[in-house]
């Protein structure tokens, strides 16, 4: 007799997130205790080259010398963070049944799903923040509105970058126009917050900058996702046609991120325990807002903190989320990761 869906035991999907969810030493308390996590940071700080021990100086310190809104300190730490949390949660022996990536956060996806190689993948988000670095100074902003309430309000080159939830709606743009933006918002009552960034990810400013980037996506390496990957840009699940395609990948980083539609579309498919493998716990609240989750059919678990501290709160919330997942069914990875997380 075949288990129904109400017996079927929820699956593993890991929400990997992008820009806006970096601060500073983020995940550095795993970095001295977990050494799988080590190991996937070490081995993309050797692929930066030279860039490599500065930035790994940089992540560690107290005091940054580049701002962590840089695309240049956020997007390759992010993608490094993302990935060897994901990888640490595989050596527990947890199979993701699904990976769903927040803009840089989809690439550290591909590389789960094993699309790109680490190395190559790395290649990937430096020559993304070199071109990026040529763009004009923007920003992104965060409001409590729907899309369509945002919409008349509009103007100079300011865009809808990302709908992270019904009424979580972020817009990218010019700096000034993005500042005028915001004056307009509040005038009419509706609350924004920046999002950190120095870079207008998400819109068309940035198209000059990503002029041939498809040509280097063309020389990298690239494969069929090995696991379900669902698309911030697509809403869907990754298929080949998309993985393999150069200018698939070569358009995200100005391409609008449907976050909230491919969590729906992944919930969709079942249910789930959605595991935030990255800084911050923006979208595990994001995702405590879905039907699925509020009613109890699928549950979120987070591995770090919310924000910067000692490396001891780094720890105290991955030994919280193996006591998670050991309490969500997975018994062999609860094992596994109750005795990582107590090193």
């Amino acid at each position: 007799m075949s288990e129904s869906a109400s017996e079927r035991p929820r699956r593993v999907a890991l929400l990997l997130p992008g820009q806006g969810a970096q601060y500073r030493r983020m995940g550095m308390g795993l970095y001295t205790s977990q050494p799988v996590f080590a190991e996937t940071m070490d081995e993309v700080f050797a692929a930066m080259g030279a860039a490599g021990p500065a930035l790994r100086a940089d992540w560690l310190a107290e005091r940054p010398s580049v701002p962590v809104e840089s695309a240049a300190w956020a997007q390759p730490l992010l993608f490094a963070v993302d990935v060897a949390l994901g990888r640490l949660l595989m050596s527990w022996g947890i199979e993701p049944a699904a990976l769903l990536g927040h803009s840089v956060g989809e690439l550290a996806a591909a590389v789960l799903a094993g699309v790109f190689g680490l190395r190559d993948a790395t290649a990937l988000v430096l020559d993304r923040v070199s071109r990026v670095a040529a763009a004009p100074p923007g920003g992104m902003l965060a409001v409590a509105a729907t899309r369509a309430e945002v919409e008349p309000f509009l103007a100079g080159n300011v865009v809808i970058g990302a709908v992270n939830a019904p009424r979580h709606t972020v817009l990218a743009g010019p700096r000034e126009p993005l500042a005028e933006t915001a004056r307009q918002l509040d005038a009419n009552g509706l609350s924004s917050r920046p999002v950190p960034s120095h870079t207008a990810f998400h819109s068309p400013v940035l198209a000059p900058c990503l002029a041939g980037a498809d040509e280097r996506v063309a020389a990298t390496a690239r494969r069929p996702p090995l696991i379900t990957v669902y698309s911030g840009y697509t809403a869907a699940p990754l298929g080949a046609a998309e993985a393999l395609d150069p200018g698939f990948w070569a358009r995200q980083p100005m391409a609008p991120v449907l976050f909230w539609p491919a969590l729906d579309a992944l919930l969709s498919s079942g249910d789930h325990v959605l595991v935030e493998a990255g800084p911050g716990r923006g979208l595990g609240s994001i995702a405590r807002r879905h039907p699925a989750v509020r009613r109890g059919a699928s549950s979120v678990v987070t591995l770090l903190p919310s924000g910067p501290g000692d490396g001891g709160r780094d720890r105290l919330a991955l030994r919280a989320a193996a006591e998670a997942l050991h309490a969500e069914g997975f018994v062999r990875a609860g094992i596994s990761c109750r005795r990582a997380a107590a090193s």
